[in-house]
């Protein structure tokens, strides 16, 4: 027991510094395909995989469900359930993965998650968050994290945020990631869910203050490094990307491992050269070019070539034997642009 424990706390180490940057869980997004793209622009951020239910890991094909290249490192596994048994034995299975993170989602509102009783809904449940994160935390041999709303519906977030931050941090966990709007569960899409109810960076940077011991990242309406650096100034422990990182991830995460001091790293065109010999594994291996250049499509959004890369990748990479002299032909487009303007 005392050897999990130092793992646990060497773990949260590992998990905290990474917070200062982090690219949310997003449902078929953030696959390992993404998330190996993404890492090619920065060693340090913490990337999530999408949420995976705990029925899923239970009774699902595990490898397919799992895997993940080492390369990923730090990845964080979120996971969707209220069920504190399947809970636990969701963690206890995942440990043999070795992610660094398990994250239970307070804050998805789509109708199929309202439907098990998990994501968003749970922010009115908190003694049953706490019970749920306890049981987890049981079978954990790393952090166990929390990613919430300010409330949903007609709950006040003034009351229900730092009620919801006391009890669950009492169960024993000290690391939140606050998306910092209100969750409507009936009435708004999952899409007008994250941009129609205003965003309040105030409670959230209130709640750092009120809990000075917790970890506490913001999540909602981010779009470029800039501004990730302005929160994280104001005193947020980390700053969480969602669709900017996959709309136009170059605005955010290259460049993003100065955050830790570190000023290595590579640009967009770098991205591309970085990400060639992982294509032609893939496609050797007997999968689809499309699998991994849909999640490439943004990489040059606001520069020159911008479209023709977008044009080239769209049209050509669902095509029979579509590979790398595709992905040249694309960035061709780029380089012509580039140099022309």
């Amino acid at each position: 027991m005392t050897q999990e424990k130092n793992l646990v706390k060497q773990g949260e180490s590992v998990v905290r510094k990474a917070a200062l940057l982090s690219v949310a869980p997003m449902m078929d997004w953030t696959d390992r395909h993404c998330r190996f793209f993404h890492r090619q622009m920065t060693r340090r951020a913490m990337l999530y995989t999408e949420m995976v239910t705990a029925p899923a890991v239970l009774h699902g094909p595990k490898a397919r469900l799992l895997d993940y290249s080492a390369d990923e490192h730090p990845v964080a596994l979120q996971l969707g359930s209220s069920d504190p048994r399947e809970l636990a034995e969701a963690v206890k299975i995942s440990r043999d993965w070795g992610y660094d993170e398990i994250n239970l989602n307070v804050g998805c509102p789509s109708d199929r998650v309202q439907s098990g009783c998990f994501g968003a809904v749970l922010m009115e449940r908190p003694a049953l968050v706490a019970e749920c994160v306890a049981a987890m935390i049981s079978e954990a041999a790393v952090p166990v994290t929390v990613k919430c709303r300010i409330g949903v519906d007609d709950q006040d977030p003034e009351v229900v945020l730092p009620d919801f931050l006391q009890k669950v941090s009492a169960a024993g966990v000290s690391h939140f990631v606050i998306h910092a709007r209100k969750a409507w569960l009936q009435g708004l899409s999952p899409k007008e869910n994250r941009e129609i109810p205003p965003l309040n960076y105030d409670l959230v940077l209130r709640m750092k203050a009120a809990f000075p011991h917790l970890t506490i990242c913001i999540n909602g309406g981010i779009n470029s490094l800039g501004q990730a650096k302005s929160l994280l100034d104001q005193g947020l422990d980390g700053v969480m990307v969602g669709r900017a990182a996959y709309h136009d991830p170059a605005s955010v995460l290259v460049g993003a491992d100065t955050l830790w001091g570190d000023a290595t790293g590579v640009d967009a065109f770098g991205a591309v050269a970085a990400m060639k010999p992982y294509i032609a594994a893939h496609i050797n291996q007997g999968g689809k070019l499309h699998q991994i250049t849909r999640h490439m499509l943004g990489l040059f959004t606001g520069r020159p070539g911008a479209r023709g890369w977008r044009r080239v990748l769209s049209e050509g990479a669902n095509k029979p034997g579509a590979g790398l002299d595709l992905l040249d032909r694309a960035l061709a487009e780029v380089q012509a642009d580039f140099a022309a303007a």
